[in-house]
């Protein structure tokens, strides 16, 4: 594989493992905080109701957690195309 493929291949699989976060991000956020709002809401955690928890803090959970799978899927990226340190 020449170095050029090799980068094209490493960006196109980076840019799938980002599109795949930001919908997870986006269906956690938008969906469960606004869209999914009044379904969630028959659920409770901690005494509120799960769409209200979602909007006001299980969004940025998620969030979080999402940057910690990033690192670990970008580390193993790395050393599949050969990139990390």
């Amino acid at each position: 594989m020449t170095p050029q493929e090799k980068a094209k291949a490493y960006w196109k699989e980076n840019i799938r493992y980002v599109l795949i976060l930001l919908t997870i991000w986006f269906l956690a956020s938008y969906g469960a905080g606004i869209i999914f709002k009044d379904a969630l809401n028959s659920i409770r955690v901690g005494g509120f109701k799960l769409g209200f928890w979602f909007a006001q803090q299980g969004s940025i959970y998620v969030f979080v957690i999402l940057i910690f799978v990033y690192v670990r899927l970008m580390n193993k990226l790395d050393k599949k195309y050969g990139y990390d340190e």
